[in-house]
């Protein structure tokens, strides 16, 4: 496997490849997993400030999509199966929050959805940096995510991804600016000022 940047650390001794079915054993505890091209990645878990602000997106995303019954709305401890058809080894991330559009949800889903959500937000920790957050992005882009928020507390910005720019953010909103849903959401909009205050 070619060394990656990553978000997480690499857990050392975990059975390769690993696959979804893996992940649903692993217990619960201080660490949030998620797997990259087959390989088991760990983070801890989110602290104080970037839970408060993932609480604060989804429950701004929530309310919008609820009120014109537009799809779901999911927070940071739903994980995502981005594993492509033919793909020989698997991936499964779990956003911060994400969107599905009611004609993609999958149903009833005990386990992992298999689907590549609409939207995608990321709130990016202390102990994260560029390369591996743009790591991130570009692999949400690449299975099939239409809009990425990667969002940065400690800067108060956040880059704006899209498919039709896959290696580089489309823009990078400040503190002035808003996230906006795009054809992705039309009409959502949130202030990164009332999101980061």
């Amino acid at each position: 496997m070619q060394q990656q940047v990553l978000w997480g650390e690499r857990v050392i001794g975990a059975p390769y490849p690993f696959t979804v079915a893996d992940l649903a054993t692993l217990p619960d505890g201080a660490w949030q997993y998620e797997i990259v091209d087959g390989e088991l990645v760990r983070m801890p878990g989110s602290g104080y400030d970037a839970g408060k602000y993932a609480m604060r997106l989804t429950t701004a995303l929530s309310n919008f999509v609820d009120q014109y019954n537009l799809g779901e709305i999911t927070g940071p401890d739903t994980t995502y199966d981005l594993t492509r058809p033919g793909d020989t080894t698997e991936t499964a991330l779990g956003p911060d929050a994400a969107f599905v559009q009611t004609a993609r949800l999958p149903g009833p889903t005990p386990g992992y959805a298999k689907l590549a959500p609409d939207l995608v937000a990321e709130i990016v920790s202390p102990s994260q940096y560029r390369p591996e957050m743009t790591r991130k992005a570009k692999l949400y882009i690449e299975r099939g995510v239409r809009l990425v928020w990667i969002i940065w507390p400690s800067n108060r910005t956040a880059d704006v991804w899209r498919p039709s720019s896959p290696n580089a953010p489309v823009t990078t909103l400040t503190i002035a600016d808003s996230l906006d849903g795009l054809d992705v959401l039309p009409g959502f909009t949130l202030p990164l000022a009332t999101l980061l205050r």
